[in-house]
C-alpha cells in the first residue's frame, strides 16, 4: 500500500529544525502558563499552589467577602505589609466611607502599594485606583469572575488555544510509531479538553461543585499537548534508538520500573479511590446537580411565561 504521507524522522532536517523550533517554543510557552496559572489562580486563597478552592474563588467567588478582601489575602497579599492589609479590610468592613479613605490614610496606602499597576495605562480588566469609584466598586460582595470578562477570555482562550492545538497536532500528524486510531484520538482530546475547560469556568461561576472539572479539563489538556509533543520530537530525532532499538532493552527497562512502581497493592489502592470518587460523584449529582437543573429549567420556564 503506498504510503500517503512523509513520515517525521524521513523529512528533510530543515523541516526537522522548524517542526523542533515551534515544539519548543510552544512547550516553553505552555511551562510558563502554568506558571502564570500557579501565581495567579494559585494564590486565590493565600496559598501557593492550585487547588479546588482557588478555582471556586476565582470562578464563583468567596461570598463570605468582598472582592478586595479576597484579592489582600490571596494574589495580591504580597504586596502590601501585613498591618496595611488589614487596615484596608477594616475600611472596607467599616462601610468604605469616601472621607476615611483619606483621614484614615488608606488613600496613601493605595497610591504606594497598588497605583504602580492599577493606574490609566493597566491592560483591560484591571482597575484604575487612580478614581476612588473603581476602588469602591471592589468593596462589594465577592461573586468572582464576571460574565463580561468570561466571555472575553473564553473567545481569547478558544480561538489561541485551537491554533496551538491544530499545529501540535499537524506535526504528530506525521508520526509513525503511533497507529493512526490512537493518532485521531490524540489530536482530537484537547479540543473536547479545551471546550469542557472553557465550559466549566461557566458551570463554576453558576455553582463551586464543577470547579473539580476545570482541574480535569485542564489536566486532560496538558497531558494531550505532552504525548503529541514528546512522541513527535522523539520520532523526529530519535526514532531508531527509541522505537527500533530501545524497543527490546529500554522498554523491558520501562516495564520493570513501571512494575515496581504500580504494585497490586496499589492497583488495588487506585481502583478502591476510583471507586469512592464515582459513588460520590453519583451523590454530587443526584444531590446537587439534578436540583440545580430543575431550579435553572424553573426559572426559565417562569421567565418564558412572563406576558412580553
Amino acid at each position: 500500500m503506498t504510503q500517503k504521507y512523509l513520515p517525521l524522522k524521513d523529512h528533510d532536517t530543515p523541516v526537522k529544525v522548524l517542526f523542533t523550533g515551534y515544539l519548543c517554543a510552544v512547550g516553553m510557552g505552555y511551562f510558563f502558563a502554568l506558571l502564570q496559572i500557579l501565581f495567579t489562580h494559585g494564590m486565590a486563597d493565600g496559598k501557593f499552589g492550585l487547588s479546588v478552592d482557588d478555582i471556586v474563588y476565582s470562578y464563583y467567588g468567596n461570598r463570605s467577602g468582598t472582592v478586595l478582601e479576597t484579592q489582600l489575602n490571596g494574589a495580591m497579599k504580597e504586596n502590601a505589609s501585613e498591618e496595611q492589609r488589614f487596615k484596608i479590610i477594616q475600611w472596607v468592613r467599616d462601610g468604605a466611607d469616601a472621607e476615611e479613605y483619606k483621614t484614615e490614610n488608606i488613600e496613601d496606602i493605595i497610591q504606594e502599594r497598588c497605583v504602580m499597576c492599577h493606574n490609566a495605562t493597566a491592560p483591560v480588566g484591571v482597575p484604575n485606583f487612580n478614581k476612588f469609584e473603581n476602588l469602591k466598586a471592589l468593596t462589594t460582595e465577592d461573586t468572582g469572575a464576571t460574565f463580561s470578562s468570561l466571555t472575553r477570555v473564553s473567545h481569547v482562550h478558544l480561538f489561541g488555544i485551537s491554533f496551538i492545538f491544530m499545529f501540535v497536532g499537524l506535526i504528530f500528524s506525521f508520526s509513525e510509531a503511533t497507529s493512526t486510531k490512537y493518532k485521531c484520538i490524540a489530536i482530537g482530546m484537547p479540543y473536547v479538553f479545551l471546550v469542557a475547560d472553557i465550559l466549566s469556568w461557566w458551570l463554576t461561576k453558576i455553582h463551586p461543585m464543577f470547579a473539580w472539572l476545570v482541574i480535569l479539563a485542564g489536566m486532560g489538556m496538558g497531558v494531550s499537548f505532552m504525548f503529541m509533543w514528546v512522541n513527535s520530537l522523539l520520532e523526529m530525532w530519535f526514532y531508531r534508538q527509541i522505537f527500533i532499538e530501545g524497543g527490546g532493552v529500554y522498554g523491558q527497562k520501562l516495564k520493570a520500573i513501571w512494575s515496581a512502581i504500580y504494585t497490586p497493592e496499589r492497583q488495588a489502592w487506585v481502583k478502591s479511590m476510583f471507586t469512592i470518587a464515582l459513588e460520590k460523584g453519583r451523590e454530587q449529582w443526584a444531590n446537587t446537580l439534578i436540583p440545580l437543573v430543575k431550579k435553572l429549567l424553573s426559572q426559565v420556564t417562569k421567565h418564558s411565561d412572563k406576558p412580553s
